[in-house]
C-alpha cells in the first residue's frame, strides 16, 4: 500500500470481494436492482468507518468529495433514498453470510491472545450477553418491546481472546435472553460465561450432556443442598466457599438432575459475597471467578460497537433494514480487527477504529497510522536535551 492512497480504499483491500459476490449470487442481491449490491455495501461500510450518523450524512460527505470518488474506490455515489430502499428490500442474509465468513477468518488470528488473570492455553472461552437498541415502535412495529416501547436486541457470543464475535442473533426486545441458548450451537469442551438472565436449567443440562462448560451466577431463588465441601481453599485471594451441590427445587431438580459446583467469592471492594455456579469440577475456584469477571469484556464490546461504529441511530426500521445495518457494523468491526492483526498494530480495535474514522479521507500509508515507529536512541537523546 502506497502513501498516495486514501485510507478508505486501503481498508477495503481486506474486503473479501469473492465471498461477497457468492453471497449476492446466492440471495439474488442484484436481481432487478439499479444499484449494485457492492455499491450499497461500499456506501454502508464507508458510513460505519467514517462515523456517519445517517444515510443523508453518507450522501453529503461523498458528494462533497465528488472529485475524489474514483480514488476512494467508488464508481459512483448514490442518494440516501436509494440506499434506504436497498436496505429495506435487499436480503440482509448477504451481509450475514459475509459477517460469518469474516468471523471464521478473523477469530483464529487472535487464538493465542491472553485473557486477563486466566491461564488456560488452548481453551476456547466465550461470553454471552445481549444489548438493546431502542427505537420508535411506530417506525419498527416488528420490534415491539416492553411497555409498548420499541427495541431491537442483539444477542452476541464473544470470544474472549481478542474480543471477536462468534455469533450474532437479532430479535425484538421482548425475546428472553435464555431462549438464545436453544438457538445457539455451542462448541464442545468450550467454556461459556453469562449472567443470571441465561440460567435456563433445561438448556444448561443439554449443554452439559454435549460436554460444554458454563460459568454463571445463580438466581436468588435457587434451592439446593450441599453434597460435598472443598476445605482446601485460599481465603487470601477471596475464595470463601467451594461446594458440590444438588438442586432441590421441584422443577429445577428435574430439569438439571446432575451435580453442580458452587463457588463463593468475597468482593472486598463492594464488601459482598458473590456466588458462581459451573458444571466444571476441575478448574481452580479462583479461575472460575476470573472467568466470570472477564465476562465484562462483552459489555466493553457493546460500548465499542455503539460508540465507535454507528448503530445508535438506525439507518432503516424494517426488520430487514435493521439486520442489514447491524451486520454491516459487525463486518466493519471485523475488517478493522483483521487489519489490526495483519499489520500487527499495538493499538486496540477501538483505537484503530478511532484512527481510521479521523483519517478516512486523508492520503497516508495506513500502516504508518496504526503501527507507530519506535523511538530511536537519537530521538530519545533529543527529547532529553530539551530538559538540559
Amino acid at each position: 500500500m502506497n502513501s498516495g492512497k486514501f485510507v478508505f480504499p486501503q481498508v477495503m483491500e481486506y474486503f473479501p470481494r469473492w465471498v461477497f459476490n457468492d453471497a449476492v449470487a446466492e440471495y439474488n442481491g442484484d436481481y432487478r436492482m439499479r444499484m449494485s449490491c457492492f455499491t450499497q455495501c461500499q456506501h454502508l461500510l464507508f458510513g460505519q468507518l467514517a462515523g456517519c450518523k445517517s444515510l443523508n450524512e453518507i450522501e453529503l460527505i461523498l458528494k462533497a468529495h465528488a472529485k475524489s470518488l474514483y480514488h476512494l474506490g467508488f464508481d459512483c455515489t448514490v442518494d440516501s433514498s436509494s440506499l434506504s430502499r436497498a436496505n429495506e428490500t435487499r436480503d440482509y442474509r448477504i451481509y450475514e453470510k459475509l459477517g460469518q465468513w469474516l468471523i471464521k477468518k478473523v477469530r483464529p488470528m487472535y487464538a493465542k491472545e491472553n485473557i486477563p488473570d486466566i491461564y488456560l492455553p488452548g481453551w476456547e472461552i466465550f461470553a454471552i450477553d445481549s444489548t438493546t437498541i431502542s427505537c420508535s415502535v411506530k417506525l419498527a412495529e416488528w420490534a415491539l418491546g416492553k411497555y409498548t416501547k420499541g427495541g431491537v436486541k442483539m444477542h452476541t457470543v464473544l470470544d474472549l481472546r481478542g474480543s471477536i464475535p462468534d455469533s450474532i442473533y437479532v430479535t425484538n426486545s421482548r425475546y428472553h435472553d435464555s431462549n438464545f441458548l436453544d438457538e445457539y450451537e455451542p462448541y464442545k469442551w468450550a467454556i461459556y460465561t453469562m449472567d443470571k438472565a441465561y440460567v435456563d436449567f433445561e438448556a444448561l443440562h443439554g449443554w452439559t450432556m454435549k460436554n460444554v462448560y458454563f460459568v454463571t451466577r445463580p438466581k436468588s431463588t435457587m434451592r439446593y443442598e450441599t453434597a460435598e465441601v472443598n476445605y482446601n481453599i485460599n481465603e487470601l485471594v477471596g475464595i470463601v466457599g467451594d461446594e458440590i451441590i444438588h438442586l432441590t427445587g421441584y422443577k429445577s431438580s428435574k430439569l438439571y438432575p446432575e451435580n453442580l459446583r458452587l463457588i463463593k467469592y468475597y468482593d472486598a471492594e463492594n464488601d459482598e459475597i458473590i456466588s458462581f455456579i459451573t458444571n466444571n469440577f476441575d478448574l481452580g475456584p479462583l479461575e472460575v471467578a476470573n472467568i466470570y469477571r472477564n465476562r465484562w469484556a462483552i459489555e466493553t464490546f457493546f460500548k465499542w460497537i455503539k460508540g465507535n461504529l454507528t448503530i445508535k441511530a438506525l439507518w432503516g426500521y424494517s426488520e430487514n433494514a435493521v439486520k442489514t445495518h447491524l451486520w454491516v457494523a459487525i463486518c466493519a468491526y471485523l475488517l478493522l480487527a483483521w487489519m489490526k492483526a495483519a499489520l500487527k498494530s499495538p493499538f486496540s480495535v477501538t483505537q484503530v477504529a478511532t484512527i481510521v474514522e479521523k483519517s478516512i479521507l486523508t492520503k497516508v500509508n495506513l500502516k504508518e497510522l496504526i503501527v507507530p515507529e519506535p523511538l530511536t536512541e537519537n530521538q530519545n537523546d533529543k527529547e532529553l536535551n530539551l530538559f538540559d
